[in-house]
C-alpha cells in the first residue's frame, strides 16, 4: 500500500470496524465503547488480518485525548461540583487513595516495582465519566441527587487524574522510571517545584486571561454568522491552548485542553461550542478508543487469567465496597451509596491515558497495560449488570431513615441551583421570544438565526431632539426601536414611529443616500445593525430579504404617491 494512503486506510478501517462492533454492542445492550475497543483489537498487531499503522493511530489517539479533555472541561460545572462538594471531594479523594493502595499492594505481590504498583493502582481507582453519564441517562437519573453526587464524584476523580498526569513525570525517576520529557535535571524537590510552578503559571494565565479573551473572540466570530467559522474557532481554541500550553509551560496536552474547556464552560457560548464541536469530539474519541484497543494483547486472558480476574474484582468489588462504606460513613443513605458504588464499578479513558504514560516512562510493564485494558473491557461490559443489581437491591431493601435528611437538604440545594440555571436559560429564551414579538418581521428565522441576530445588534440610545439620520447622508445602519419614539420627516410629512418599528433599512438595500430625516421625540433605546452586518445577515436569509424587498417596494410607492403610510416609511 502506498505510504500516502496509510492514514486514509487507518482512519477508514477504524471507523468501519468501530461502527460495526459499536452497533453490535448496542444491540447486545452494551455500551458502544466496548465495540470501539474491540474494533481496535481487531485492527491491532495481535490479531490476524489487516493491521493499522500504530504510529498514525497514536497521533490520532493524542488528538482524541485533547478533544476528550476539552469536552470534560466544557461540561465541567463549578456550581454543580460545589453543591455536592462535601460528599464528592472527600469521598473521591479517600476512595482514590484506598483503591490505589489496594492496586499497589496487588502489583507488589506479583513482584512489580513500587512505581508500577502506583500507576496500576491509579489506573484502577478512576472510573469513566463517559460510561457513567450514559448509564445515568438510560435511567433518567442525571439530574437526581444521587446522580449529581455520582457525577460530582467522578469529576473530582478526573481532576485528580489531571493532577496525576502533571506530577507523574516529575516523580518518574524516583519511582524507577525514566524522567519525563520536560523534567529538569536535579533533585526531586527542584523538579517538583518547577513542575508545579509551570502549572501554576499556566492556570493563572488561563484564569485571568481566558474568561475575558476567549468569549470575546468567540463573540466576534459568532457575529459573522458563519457556522463553520464558529466551529473552527472552537477547535482552534481547544487545540491551540493545548499545544501552546505544552510548548510555553511544559504541561500536558490534556491539561491545556481541559482548561480550554473550563474557560468556555461558563461562557454564554458553551452550549453552542459543545454542540458544534461534538461531532469532531465523538469522531476523535472513537479513534482514541480504537487506538487503545490496538494496544491490547488478547492472549493476556489466557496467559494471566488469575491476574485479569484479580484486576476485575478490584474494579467491580473492591472499589464498590470502598465507595459504599465511605458514603455511609459520611452520613448518606444506602440508595446514594449503592448508586455511587455502581458508578465506580468500571474504568475508562483516564485509565488508558495513565497506563500509556506509565508504559512510555518505563514505570509499568506492557503487561500492566494489557491487564488494565482487559479490566476496562470486562468492567464496562458488566457495568449495566451492576446498575441492575443496585435496582434490585433497592427494591428488596427496606427503606430506612438513615441519611435521608442529609440527602433531602442536598436535594433542596440542587433544586435551587436548577431553578437559577433554568431562570438564566428562560431569560435568554425570553430575549429570543421578545425579539419576534417586538419585530414580527423576524418570525420566519429559526432559533439559531435569532441568536445570531441578537449578537449582531448594537445598543444605542437617543435623547429627545437628537437627529439620528440626516437626509442625504450615506447609509451606515438600520435601526430597530425597542423603547421610545422617533419622527421621520419625508416629502413634507412628519411620521411618528414607536416601539416595534424600524427605519433606515431601505438605503442599505438600495445603496442610495438617506431619503429622510429621523429625529428622536422621546428617550429612545435602539438596536442598531450596521451596514455590512445587515447586508450579510439578509443575504444569508432569503426569506427575510423577500419580506424587506416587498416592504421597500410598498414604501417607495407610498413616498411617490405622497400617501399617508400605514407602516414604517423609508429613510
Amino acid at each position: 500500500m502506498h505510504d500516502e494512503a496509510l492514514l486514509i486506510a487507518t482512519v477508514a478501517m477504524a471507523f468501519v470496524l468501530a461502527f460495526g462492533f459499536g452497533f453490535l454492542a448496542y444491540h447486545l445492550r452494551l455500551p458502544p465503547l466496548v465495540g470501539y475497543l474491540l474494533a481496535g483489537v481487531a485492527l491491532g498487531p495481535f490479531t490476524p488480518g489487516f493491521v493499522a499503522d500504530s504510529g498514525m493511530a497514536g497521533q490520532l489517539a493524542e488528538m482524541g485525548v485533547i478533544l476528550l479533555m476539552f469536552g470534560v472541561g466544557l461540561h465541567f460545572s463549578a456550581a454543580d461540583l460545589m453543591a455536592v462538594r462535601w460528599v464528592a471531594v472527600p469521598g473521591a479523594i479517600g476512595q482514590i487513595l484506598l483503591a490505589t493502595l489496594l492496586g499497589t499492594g496487588m502489583a507488589m505481590a506479583w513482584g512489580w516495582s513500587l512505581g508500577a504498583g502506583i500507576v496500576l493502582g491509579l489506573c484502577l481507582s478512576v472510573a469513566s465519566t463517559v460510561v457513567l453519564l450514559r448509564a445515568l441517562e438510560d435511567r433518567n437519573q442525571v439530574t437526581s441527587a444521587n446522580g449529581r453526587i455520582a457525577v460530582g464524584w467522578l469529576i473530582v476523580e478526573d481532576l485528580a487524574m489531571v493532577l496525576a498526569l502533571v506530577l507523574l513525570p516529575a516523580f518518574a525517576e524516583l519511582l524507577g522510571g525514566q524522567a519525563g520529557e520536560h523534567a529538569a535535571e536535579g533533585n526531586l524537590l527542584v523538579n517538583l517545584l518547577i513542575t508545579l510552578g509551570k502549572v501554576a503559571a499556566f492556570v493563572t494565565v488561563a484564569i485571568l486571561l481566558g474568561p475575558k479573551l476567549v468569549p470575546w473572540l468567540l463573540k466576534q466570530v459568532a457575529r459573522t454568522g458563519s457556522r463553520e467559522l464558529f466551529t473552527l474557532s472552537v477547535l482552534a481554541v481547544a487545540l491551540g491552548i493545548a499545544y501552546g500550553s505544552a510548548k510555553l509551560f511544559g504541561v500536558s496536552f490534556a491539561l491545556g485542553a481541559f482548561f480550554a474547556g473550563v474557560v468556555l464552560s461558563e461562557s454564554h457560548f458553551s452550549h453552542r461550542a459543545a454542540a458544534d464541536s461534538l461531532p469532531l469530539q465523538d469522531a476523535f474519541a472513537i479513534l482514541f478508543f480504537v487506538s487503545v484497543g490496538m494496544l491490547f494483547d488478547p492472549s493476556i486472558l489466557i496467559r494471566e487469567p488469575l491476574a485479569v480476574l484479580a484486576v476485575l474484582l478490584l474494579i467491580i468489588i473492591g472499589k464498590s465496597i470502598l465507595a459504599f462504606l465511605i458514603v455511609i460513613i459520611m452520613g448518606y443513605p444506602k440508595s446514594t451509596a449503592l448508586t455511587v458504588s455502581a458508578s465506580l464499578a468500571q474504568i475508562g479513558e483516564f485509565s488508558f491515558i495513565l497506563a500509556g504514560l506509565g508504559v512510555s516512562m518505563g514505570l509499568m510493564p506492557g503487561e500492566g497495560r494489557d491487564l488494565i485494558l482487559a479490566g476496562a473491557l470486562l468492567s464496562i461490559t458488566l457495568n449495566p449488570l451492576a446498575f441492575g443489581a443496585v435496582d434490585r437491591l433497592l427494591a428488596w431493601m427496606r427503606r430506612g431513615t438513615y441519611g435521608e435528611k442529609r440527602l433531602a437538604r442536598l436535594q433542596g440545594q440542587l433544586a435551587e441551583l436548577r431553578k437559577r440555571t433554568e431562570a438564566r436559560e428562560a431569560e435568554h429564551g425570553l430575549q429570543l421570544k421578545n425579539l419576534v414579538e417586538l419585530f414580527p418581521i423576524f418570525a420566519d428565522l429559526d432559533a439559531q438565526a435569532r441568536e445570531d441576530l441578537l449578537l449582531l445588534f448594537r445598543p444605542r440610545t437617543a435623547a429627545p431632539g437628537e437627529r439620528i439620520i440626516r437626509k442625504g447622508d450615506r447609509p451606515d445602519a438600520a435601526y430597530f426601536i425597542s423603547k421610545g419614539g422617533v419622527q421621520v420627516s419625508v416629502g413634507g410629512r412628519e411620521i411618528p414611529l414607536g416601539p416595534g418599528e424600524f427605519f433606515g433599512e431601505m438605503a442599505l438595500l438600495s445603496g442610495a443616500r438617506r431619503s429622510a430625516d429621523v429625529t428622536a421625540t422621546d428617550y429612545c433605546q435602539l438596536l442598531m445593525l450596521d451596514q455590512r452586518e445587515f447586508r450579510t445577515f439578509v443575504a444569508r436569509h432569503p426569506r427575510l430579504r423577500e419580506h424587506l424587498d416587498e416592504l421597500a417596494a410598498q414604501r417607495s410607492a407610498m413616498n411617490r404617491d405622497g400617501a399617508e403610510p400605514n407602516s414604517v416609511p423609508a429613510a
